[in-house]
């Protein structure tokens, strides 16, 4: 890689998302897990005894569970050398005027409140452990949709919370699961009615602001049934030399009937560990849609899945991910039919270049009980050097009846005559590769609101200005 593009790269995104603000923490607990850590967590939250008791065991859990050994190699991470939690603000913030400025500025530049008043209907911004700003439009409150961070939801709907909470992702369903059961800070609470149909996005942002930190929001959703509504998550973090760890859970349930479409696009800088649990529970006739952008982190370890549990559900996964510079993108989709005439689909892309490796490792199962299921997987990876690498490991494990599943892999690179084709009309090397790897991805840019396509065609933009030399 030249030297200037490098530079111009690195300049860019430390303009855009990879800037950090000086430290101006109210409370911080300092390096290392332990049960006084996760206690204060607690006490800090003022949460109620069950919810204490639930983080104490979950750091047992943890401590018994092993690390994946089947991935990835997460060697580097020391969990005595992580911050577990760290309070920037008092209070969630309800006007952007009374947000800290350090805070403030950070999502100013990343253009959260500027999102907010064009298209959104809600937004939570959270910086570093817990969320600093919240807000919802005024017209989706008088519906009773519930829009909050997940300790507002403890405090104020603690029935509702208790009913649904770790319910999908129990804290002993893997080890990073029971790590963010134990230190879980932050994350979003969404509850959409019956029958109410949300038309503007939901949105929540994630900033890691501080090194060596540790961010564990928890997600929960309820989309109960004939609603329809579509939340939007973006994450991003400064530029350090030394490595910080995201492990979130998130849990949706569709309802029957229900319509729900979790968007995520992540930019995390190259020093993150970014090892997530996504699940979906999607009841008759639910629809459940995860649309997935993964640029930058260290490592991402991500499989968004959906349990179809009732005649007619369906689940699909859309997903991108884009490896660079030594980074390992092993993402991908678990779909498990578990009721009769379930269907799912998952379409993934990859693109890999300067020694990035992309993986696809997904499931598809039919249980006996789900007879005249379908299924359809796609993965194409695109190679753009000879130092890049990718690779496909799909399980398939099919025991009902009459079921129908598909699986199509396909792994190319640029061919030269296009190249040749666009760089006669007059674009350069770095335009024609970049107007050819949109080409690429553009069946999963398409699902995206118009400023997320544009933001995340812009960011590979960026990225191949740096890449291509």
């Amino acid at each position: 890689m030249k030297k200037s593009n490098l530079k111009k790269l690195n300049d860019a995104y430390a303009d855009r998302f990879g800037f950090s603000m000086p430290e101006k923490s109210l409370i911080n607990f300092g390096f290392g897990l332990s049960e006084k850590v996760i206690a204060a967590i607690s006490d800090a939250k003022q949460e109620p005894t069950w919810m204490k008791e639930f983080r104490l065991q979950s750091l047992q859990t943890f401590y018994q569970k092993k690390m994946p050994n089947w991935g990835p190699s997460l060697e580097e991470i020391d969990f005595d050398k992580i911050r577990y939690f760290i309070k920037d603000t008092d209070i969630e913030k309800r006007t952007w005027n009374d947000v800290p400025k350090e805070i403030k500025d950070t999502f100013d530049r990343l253009g959260v409140p500027q999102a907010e008043r064009d298209f959104l209907a809600g937004v939570k911004a959270q910086y570093n452990s817990e969320v600093a700003y919240s807000s919802l439009q005024k017209e989706l409150d008088e519906q009773g949709i519930i829009f909050c961070s997940m300790e507002e939801a403890l405090q104020k709907h603690e029935d509702l919370f208790k009913e649904y909470f770790a319910k999908l992702v129990p804290a002993a369903d893997n080890k990073f699961a029971a790590l963010n059961s134990a230190a879980w800070s932050g994350g979003s609470f969404v509850y959409i009615p019956p029958n109410t149909h949300v038309k503007r996005p939901l949105q929540s942002y994630f900033r890691i602001n501080a090194a060596r930190m540790g961010q564990f929001e928890r997600t929960l959703i309820i989309a109960d049934e004939g609603s329809n509504a579509h939340y939007v998550e973006g994450c991003t973090a400064p530029v350090y030399s030394e490595y910080s760890l995201h492990a979130a859970v998130v849990e949706v349930f569709v309802k029957r009937n229900a319509r729900f479409r979790y968007t995520t696009i992540q930019n995390w800088s190259g020093n993150i560990y970014n090892l997530v649990t996504k699940r979906a529970k999607v009841f008759a006739d639910g629809v459940m849609e995860w649309v997935d952008g993964n640029l930058g982190a260290k490592t991402t370890m991500k499989y968004p899945s959906c349990f179809l549990v009732e005649e007619g559900a369906y689940g699909e996964m859309l997903s991108i991910a884009y490896a660079k510079n030594n980074q390992i993108q092993d993402t991908g989709a678990k779909m498990l039919h578990l009721a009769k005439n379930t269907s799912s689909k998952i379409i993934a892309k990859s693109v890999s270049i300067a020694g990035g490796r992309s993986n696809y490792r997904g499931l598809v199962y039919v249980s006996k009980a789900a007879s005249n299921s379908k299924s359809k997987v796609e993965c194409d990876a695109l190679i753009l050097d000879s130092k890049s690498a990718t690779a496909t490991y799909p399980d398939m494990k099919i025991a009902g009846d009459n079921a129908s599943v598909a699986h199509e892999a396909s792994v190319s690179e640029i061919e030269e005559e296009k190249l040749f084709y666009l760089m006669s009309r007059g674009l350069n090397k770095i335009e024609a590769m970049t107007l050819l790897v949109a080409g690429f991805i553009e069946p999963i840019v398409k699902e995206l609101p118009l400023e997320y396509a544009v933001e995340l065609n812009r960011l590979i933009e960026l990225e191949m200005e740096g890449s291509v030399g």
